[in-house]
């Protein structure tokens, strides 16, 4: 049973950490335009539940929060993050966005959509390379591809509740499509966390291994523990001299990888005699 108040005020909750948190600073102008779109997307959504179970409205504000304070864009790309699965989901037309926030918000809405449309029309390659090129013709607006990548990111983060098979269709597109994209417009952080995700549901069990298994022991004659970080490709250099000379040591998660990093920086290094010793080895 589904206590409304409580979600009531969750939802509340969640819209003024929103603001609070944008990283731009927002005029009372700009709270009032996002106050409406906020308004517009509670009413949209009020019938709807993500597999989850929880409130759909939980998803546009997520996808806005990460657009306000992950990527730090503007009130009107905050107002379209709100309502960016409106047209596509609910009885809200572009007509009624264009109305009471204006032709930009409408116009990013209406781009949001196309994309939505685009990966449901069976006659169009979804070929990784053609698709990422498709979107960044279609969109004029950068801020399209980046709520889009925003939105993608929060579906990452939930699919907690999906059947495996699609976790893995989901995690494998975002990984050949959307990581790139994020890649390609500079979107650094969002990428890394977008190829960590994939790699939980694309390879759990080495995801798994990767946090299990922190230390790197390299075989050889002697044991000396490397502090401080390093570039990566100076390392793998690093690690390849060493091995010539048949000198071992250890090495904590090098630079603080991140799980899909820290596998690629393994395939590069897999000539290496190393192999992952468990955090109890050490002890």
């Amino acid at each position: 049973m589904i206590d409304q108040e409580l979600e009531n005020k969750e939802i509340a909750k969640q819209y003024k950490e929103l603001l609070r948190r944008s990283y731009q600073t927002l005029s009372d102008k700009d709270k009032k335009q996002i106050r409406l779109a906020f308004e517009m997307a509670v009413e949209a959504h009020s019938d709807q539940r993500r597999k989850s179970g929880e409130a759909y409205i939980f998803h546009p504000i997520s996808v806005a929060k990460i657009v306000a304070q992950e990527i730090g864009l503007d009130a009107t790309s905050i107002c379209a993050a709100l309502l960016h699965d409106v047209v596509e989901d609910t009885k809200f037309s572009l007509e009624d966005i264009e109305r009471t926030l204006g032709k930009t918000v409408a116009k990013i809405v209406h781009g949001l959509t196309k994309i939505s449309h685009l990966k449901k029309d069976k006659n169009i390659s979804l070929q990784a390379e053609n698709f990422r090129k498709m979107l960044l013709t279609l969109n004029d607006d950068v801020r399209v591809i980046i709520i889009k990548i925003a939105d993608r990111l929060h579906n990452m983060q939930t699919m907690d509740a999906m059947p495996e098979y699609k976790q893995v269709k989901i995690a494998s597109e975002t990984l050949y499509i959307y990581s790139p994209l994020a890649h390609r417009i500079g979107l650094y952080n969002v990428k890394t966390e977008l190829e960590d995700l994939s790699l939980k549901y694309t390879e759990p069990l080495r995801y798994q291994s990767i946090f299990e298994k922190t230390f790197i022991k390299v075989q050889g004659q002697k044991k000396n523990s490397l502090p401080g970080k390093f570039i990566l490709s100076s390392l793998i250099i690093l690690l390849q001299t060493l091995s010539a000379f048949e000198i071992g040591f250890l090495l904590q998660n090098p630079m603080d990888m991140r799980p899909y990093t820290l596998q690629l920086w393994v395939l590069k290094t897999s000539g290496l005699r190393f192999k992952f010793v468990p955090i109890e080895w050490m002890k």
